[in-house]
C-alpha cells in the first residue's frame, strides 16, 4: 500500500494534474473575484469565506478524472483488482494521494489567498481548520465518482456532474465555519458536522468505489 501511495504521488506530479494546476486555478479564481464584484474591501471580506471554499472545491475537481483513468488505460487497474490486496485499500490510497497533491496544498495556500479577499484576521485559523477537515471528504467523494466513470470516454464532465451535488454539504458547513469564525462567533457546530461528513465518507465510500470498479472492470 505504501508503494502504491508513493507511485500515485509520483504520477500525479509527472502528469501535471497535481498541486501545481490546482493552486494555479485557486489563485486565478481568487484574483478574478475582486474584478467581478468590485474593490470594496468590506464586501470582499463578507464573501471571502464562500469564495475561498468554492475556489478550493473547483480546484479539487481538476484532477479527479486522473485518480483511476491512467491506471485503467495502461492495464494497471486490472492488476490491482486481482492483486492480493483489498480493492478498498487501493481506493483509500489513491484518495489519500489525491488529497496530498491537491487538498493539502490548497489548505496551506488558502490563508495567503485570503489576504487578497480581505478576510478578517480571526478567520484564518478557521479557514485552515475547515479545509483540513473538509478536503479529505472532497477527495474521497471524487474517488467514488472517478470509480463510477472510469470506463467512460470523456467522462470528466459526467464526473463533475456526479460529485458536485455531493460536495454541497461540505461546502455549506465549511464556508459557514469560516464566516462564523471571522465574525467572532462560535464555529464548532459546522466544524463538527463537516467532520462527521468526512468520517462518514471515509467509512462508506471506499466500499462503494471498490464495488463500482469491480463492475466497470468486468
Amino acid at each position: 500500500m505504501i508503494r502504491l501511495f508513493s507511485r500515485d504521488l509520483t504520477l500525479a506530479v509527472r502528469a501535471g494534474g497535481g498541486f501545481g494546476l490546482g493552486l494555479a486555478f485557486f489563485l486565478i479564481v481568487t484574483v478574478l473575484v475582486p474584478f467581478g464584484v468590485g474593490a470594496d474591501t468590506a464586501q470582499l471580506g463578507r464573501i471571502a469565506p464562500g469564495i475561498l471554499w468554492v475556489g478550493a472545491l473547483l480546484a479539487c475537481l481538476l484532477s479527479l478524472d486522473r485518480i483511476f483513468q491512467l491506471d485503467f488505460e495502461d492495464g494497471s487497474l486490472d492488476l490491482l483488482a486481482t492483486a492480493p490486496v483489498p480493492l478498498e485499500g487501493v481506493v483509500m490510497m489513491k484518495a489519500l494521494a489525491h488529497w496530498v497533491t491537491t487538498g493539502l496544498p490548497l489548505t496551506l495556500a488558502a490563508p495567503v489567498l485570503g489576504l487578497l479577499l480581505n478576510l478578517a484576521p480571526a478567520g484564518y485559523g478557521w479557514l485552515v481548520l475547515s479545509l483540513a477537515l473538509g478536503t479529505p471528504a472532497l477527495s474521497m467523494i471524487g474517488a467514488f465518482g472517478a470509480a463510477l466513470t472510469v470506463g467512460l470516454k470523456r467522462g470528466g464532465l459526467l464526473l463533475s456532474l456526479l460529485v458536485l451535488p455531493l460536495y454541497v454539504p461540505t461546502l455549506i458547513f465549511g464556508a459557514e465555519a469560516v464566516s462564523r469564525g471571522a465574525s467572532g462567533q462560535a464555529a464548532t457546530t459546522p466544524l463538527i458536522l463537516m467532520a462527521a461528513i468526512t468520517l462518514g465518507t471515509l467509512a462508506l465510500l471506499p466500499f462503494a468505489a471498490a464495488a463500482a470498479l469491480r463492475i466497470n472492470l468486468r
